[in-house]
């Protein structure tokens, strides 16, 4: 398939590219720049989510889109709501629009496991009721009401905590720590640092992607699935990890706890059952060990 990927600048749309590539779909890159190099795109169109024209330009010809283009930190939705629910979910609403116009009839969404909110450390399948508690995963769940009742054939995929490889974002937590430990530094954290999240390598969020569009419902259909590791980590259990690969200590400073969920652990199994999909490099320990070499290298 010809295969548009939104988003195809960041961190995890280049690993979607490279795995529909070496999956052999023919893919093409969606950037705001003609100048970013994305080397494992067979082409690149130049649009913006919040431009209708551009986006018909881009999704012209192709089989199915991976939409992975939107905003995605927490804290900053909470700040900006209408910022997010303009990008996240307008954005996505013109997208469909541009796909019905043409023809385009099929659909990969990354969406978020925030979705669920504090669901008191159970595992969370696709039969958890949603609870967004933020802006962020609120404009998420609104995009995927849009997909629902617009797009032709369309997989969801709600993923968690998306990690490993060259991350790129330094204020997410294995990155804070990995920093800290190459630093000799301690390391803030909010409250005692048992709050548990599935962390999920960016290589099995991809191949997520691949499987989701080689797996798509029938048409007028849509299908969600949580996408993680199934392998809770808490704070304390990163810093562990952090301090057992690199052989070097990260004292913790305890700050006011905030608000935010305990626990988010993903239950992946209608994944793996319906799309064949299962994660291969999600190890916190094997993660940590790849991002500390590439860090040290």
């Amino acid at each position: 398939m010809r295969v548009l990927v939104t988003g195809a600048a960041g961190y995890l749309g280049r690993a979607v590219l490279s795995a529909l590539t070496e999956a052999g779909h023919d893919t093409v890159a969606m950037v705001h720049s003609q100048r970013l190099n994305i080397v494992s795109a067979t082409a690149i169109r130049v649009a913006d989510l919040l431009d209708p024209d551009a986006l018909r330009r881009a999704v012209d010809g192709m089989d199915a889109v991976c939409h992975l283009a939107g905003l995605t930190r927490v804290r900053e939705s909470m700040a900006d709501p209408l910022r997010y629910f303009g990008v996240n979910t307008a954005g996505t609403i013109a997208l469909l629009d541009a796909m019905a116009t043409a023809e385009v009839p099929r659909l990969v969404f990354a969406s978020t496991g925030a979705i669920y909110g504090d669901v008191s450390g159970r595992p969370i399948t696709e039969e958890q009721p949603d609870n967004p508690p933020h802006p962020y995963a609120s404009s998420k769940l609104a995009a995927e009401s849009a997909i629902e009742t617009h797009a032709a054939a369309a997989v969801v995929l709600r993923l968690f905590n998306v990690t490993g490889g060259c991350d790129p974002d330094r204020t997410r937590l294995i990155p804070q720590v990995l920093t800290a430990a190459a630093r000799n530094e301690p390391l803030e954290v909010n409250g005692d640092g048992t709050n548990v999240r599935d962390y999920l390598h960016v290589s099995d969020a991809a191949y997520a992607f691949v499987a989701g569009l080689e797996h798509l419902p029938p048409p007028g259909a849509t299908e969600r699935y949580v996408i993680g590791s199934g392998r809770g980590t808490s704070v304390r259990g990163v810093v562990a990890a952090v301090e057992k690969i690199s052989g070097r200590r990260v004292p913790l400073i305890h700050r006011p706890a905030v608000p935010e969920p305990s626990s988010l652990v993903a239950d992946p199994v209608k994944a793996v059952g319906q799309l064949g999909w299962v994660s291969k490099y999600s190890d916190i320990e094997t993660i940590v060990d790849e991002m500390w070499r590439a860090r040290s290298s």
